[in-house]
């Protein structure tokens, strides 16, 4: 198949899913079309997909305003006429479902079929804002089949677009590359970071506000307390500065590292003990999800697709959002008997959430809607 795949080029989940999913079918003898503003970060080092950068006008009236979906479904229109797109698959229902639904309405019959995954916030807090919600609801609806990563968030579309639950959404959780992220028991990545071996907690994220940095730094000082200990945070943000402020501000500068946007991180993340998620929402947790692979259990959030991904008392533990001190001491239980989380952190990845099965499900969905026999979306009653 040809296929186009349109994702933000980020360190953030959707981005990184979509490009595991590509590199996959390309592996697999697909013919791959990244359609983008820029390369997608896991991409920088792939042979076997191809790149079409999406270039806005800089016209001046045009550079600040929202024409991107504009400028996305026309390189999306060019792309798939010459080379002859069977499906794309976008990531991200704002903009990316509504640019490919744009694309599919000037091509016609030509149009390539269209399965949009959703993510999360595109749908609990960008898409069911009321300035993009007619226009996100007709877009989703109008995708010739919709994936979720988990069935919190299934719920939460047919909800919150105020969708009927008829609507076919289909739940493939995400995955990880076991071979990749995987238990090593070396701690020499954390002794360049820090001087002693005291136990590590690690979180990895975007730090936007729903990730709850503040909560991460306050947890680590409470077990810090407790029992002398390091804490690790890569990525970056908006929320990295005042978390940089606060550990200055309690006198921990010198137990904690802020290693920045790295996609190389895997052999710090297995290297740790403890991963924090205190997010306020997550619809999934796919950074979590990496450190359970490595090994690492986790402390959570019980919101959201959390539960679907931790089994609590099994691979971490959860409290309810903003509970600094329950995940605090939750991250001093798994310390005290840290091998049995981590083994069953890895078993239940390795049972559940590893690359090839999910794959085979998106794979089979692509058949499936581009299948001669099935009727394009287009060709639905409007709502």
């Amino acid at each position: 198949m040809n296929l186009g795949i349109t994702c933000f080029p980020t360190f953030g989940g959707s981005g990184l899913i979509a490009s595991e999913i590509g590199l996959a079918m390309a592996a697999r003898g697909h013919q791959v079309h990244f359609i983008a503003r820029a390369l997608p970060v896991r991409l920088q080092r792939a042979t076997n997909v191809s790149f079409h950068e999406v270039a806005q006008s800089q016209y001046p009236s045009l550079v600040d305003s929202s024409a991107y979906p504009i400028a996305l479904a026309s390189k999306m229109i060019e792309v798939a006429t010459a080379q002859r797109l069977d499906l794309l698959h976008v990531h991200y229902a704002v903009p990316h479902a509504t640019a490919a639904w744009m694309a599919a309405e000037v091509m016609g019959s030509k149009a390539p079929r269209i399965v949009t995954t959703l993510h999360g916030t595109d749908i609990t807090l960008v898409g069911s804002d009321p300035s993009h919600l007619p226009i996100t609801r007709y877009s989703v609806q109008r995708s010739d089949a919709v994936t979720t990563p988990s069935e919190f968030l299934r719920r939460a579309t047919w909800q919150k677009l105020e969708l009927p639950d008829s609507l076919p959404i289909e739940v493939i959780p995400n995955f990880v590359d076991t071979t990749r992220f995987v238990p090593t028991g070396d701690k020499s990545p954390l002794r360049a970071l820090f001087n002693d071996d005291a136990p590590t907690l690690v979180h990895v994220s975007n730090f936007r506000p729903v990730k709850r940095i503040a909560d991460v730094v306050s947890i680590f000082a409470a077990v810090n307390l407790k029992r002398p200990a390091h804490m690790v945070l890569v990525g970056d943000g908006p929320e990295r500065a005042a978390a940089e402020a606060q550990v200055k501000a309690l006198g921990l500068e010198d137990r904690v590292a802020f290693l920045g946007e790295r996609d190389d991180f895997e052999a710090v993340l297995a290297a740790c003990d403890v991963f924090l998620l205190p997010s306020e929402l997550e619809s999934f947790g796919l950074a979590a999800l990496e450190a359970l692979s490595c090994g690492v259990p986790v402390v959570g959030s019980r919101i959201g697709g959390i539960p679907e991904l931790v089994v609590e008392g099994e691979t971490g533990l959860l409290a309810p959002p903003g509970d600094v001190a329950a995940m605090a001491a939750h991250a001093l239980t798994l310390l005290g008997d840290l091998k049995a989380y981590s083994q069953r952190a890895r078993a239940n990845v390795l049972a559940r959430f590893q690359l090839g099965p999910a794959i085979d499900r998106y794979e089979a969905l692509y058949r499936a809607v581009t299948s001669p026999s099935r009727s394009p979306a287009p060709s639905r009653p409007r709502p």
